[in-house]
């Protein structure tokens, strides 16, 4: 991951510097502005742009990133979502609910969620697929006119249609591929004829958004046309893939958040056929039968180890994503499908709180180091990690949740001093889990209530913070 020297003249775009705090203030990792306030997680952003390297080389890959609630899991998503981006993917991210799922009348739903939220480098807010179409024929038209085919002439246009036919002809092996084709080329014919509701049909159809197949036929005027359904879903994502290959683009990633949920499924038979679900994508990825895809879910560790109701409970997964003989313990392998989330160190932290300090003060124009010391970020800190239970509870997420609300009120009360504001808040219990882990931290050992860990003591400053 590339580093730069801390400069605060290095300007953040207001609109996204805006965002960005608002997000933060409020417990909510942002969609954009997260490359600046990446700190640590060296390896881990490093094991999946290695995964994307080999993704856009034609393999396929799968990835659990695995953290309690405010570890920093759904951060590492958007972040990698980011550099997904950046190096020429299509993306597309959904958070699983009680609505959405994998199977059992959710997936459909979850398939919607996803190409609602299609992006590219060009459209990163979502909504890419007509950019996608058009950056489709960009490139044909652009290839027909290194040829030296005239744009105006009859003799283009019907070379035009034939490459069209030609591209998608490699898709209609697949399942569902004569279909997915079919709608595609009656998509060209809507934007060569400017026929914006065929157009917006296709689209529709595309999103999977037809609730029956005659609804979806009188709309398109393609006769024997099947739609997407809660069965056929992840095979319609499988062919999009291979489309956006296609159409020049490096591979689709799909990030898949929230996956706690599944665990929360009170029907075993439900909550297995979701897991089985998994599987097959678990298998297609590695196994080389979805080149240009990968996945990457996020979810706790009782999703994950749960023996009853979690992972793995269903042995296929148990077996293929369990830790082996060697593994575990001190030693990690970002190598492996499961990524786990160790927590911050405390110099990762500090760097945390000084990049917060300058992107805050950056934002609302005032001089923060007058009033922010070293010494104040220090026991912010201080006093944050030495709360009982922190050592195992404590997450990214509540450090700068306080942090950004230290700022705001140091901004909005210039009489007050840091120590005094910092001195108003009560020294307490760092907060149980939200989803039931009680005292047990990332790695699995109980913490040790009423222990006082030794306080911070990086060994940087405010002048030589690398991000």
């Amino acid at each position: 991951m590339a580093q730069m020297k801390h400069d605060t003249a290095a300007k953040v775009p207001r609109r996204i510097l805006g965002t960005l705090l608002s997000s933060l203030s409020g417990g909510v990792v942002p969609r954009v502005g997260a490359p600046y306030i990446a700190i640590g997680r060296t390896e881990e952003i490093d094991a999946l742009a290695s995964s994307l390297d080999r993704v856009a080389d034609g393999e396929g890959a799968m990835k659990f990133i695995i953290g309690r609630y405010g570890s920093g899991k759904s951060f590492l998503i958007q972040l990698s979502r980011g550099y997904a981006l950046d190096r020429g993917f299509v993306t597309a991210d959904a958070d699983l609910s009680p609505e959405r799922k994998l199977s059992g009348g959710g997936g459909l739903a979850t398939y919607r969620e996803l190409m609602k939220n299609i992006a590219t480098k060009t459209s990163p807010d979502g909504g890419a697929l007509p950019v996608i179409l058009g950056s489709w024929f960009t490139r044909l038209g652009a290839a027909l006119a290194e040829e030296g085919m005239d744009p105006s002439s009859e003799a283009y246009g019907v070379e035009f249609a034939r490459r069209i036919t030609r591209n998608l002809r490699e898709l209609e092996a697949d399942v569902g591929g004569f279909d997915f084709a079919a709608v595609l080329r009656a998509y060209y014919e809507g934007w060569r004829d400017d026929d914006d509701a065929k157009q917006s049909a296709c689209l529709k159809w595309l999103r999977g958004e037809f609730g029956t197949r005659t609804e979806a036929r009188a709309a398109t005027g393609i006769r024997s046309l099947t739609i997407v359904t809660d069965d056929n879903w992840y095979d319609y994502l499988k062919l999009f893939t291979a489309f956006v290959r296609l159409c020049g683009y490096a591979g689709l990633c799909l990030y898949v958040d929230e996956c706690v949920n599944l665990y929360k499924i009170p029907n075993r038979i439900s909550r297995e056929n979701n897991y089985e679900k998994i599987l097959s994508m678990f298998n297609d990825t590695m196994q080389g039968r979805a080149p240009g895809l990968m996945i990457v879910f996020g979810g706790t560790p009782q999703f994950l180890e749960d023996s009853r109701r979690g992972l793995y409970s269903y042995e296929a997964l148990r077996s293929r994503l369990a830790d082996g003989r060697f593994g575990g313990g001190e030693l990690r392998s970002f190598m492996q499908p499961v990524i786990r989330l160790k927590r911050l160190s405390d110099s990762e932290l500090y760097a945390l709180v000084i990049r917060l300090t300058a992107l805050h003060a950056e934002y609302h124009r005032w001089n923060a180091a007058e009033k922010i010391t070293d010494a104040n970020m220090r026991d912010f800190l201080t006093q944050s990690m030495t709360r009982e239970g922190a050592e195992s509870m404590i997450t990214p997420r509540e450090i700068i949740r306080d942090y950004v609300t230290l700022l705001d009120l140091c901004f909005s009360n210039p009489e007050r001093s840091f120590d005094e504001i910092l001195g108003r808040v009560k020294r307490s219990e760092a907060p149980a889990d939200a989803d039931g882990e009680g005292q047990t931290g990332e790695d699995g050992q109980s913490g040790a209530p009423g222990s006082s860990p030794p306080p911070p003591k990086p060994a940087v400053t405010l002048d030589d913070i690398v991000f």
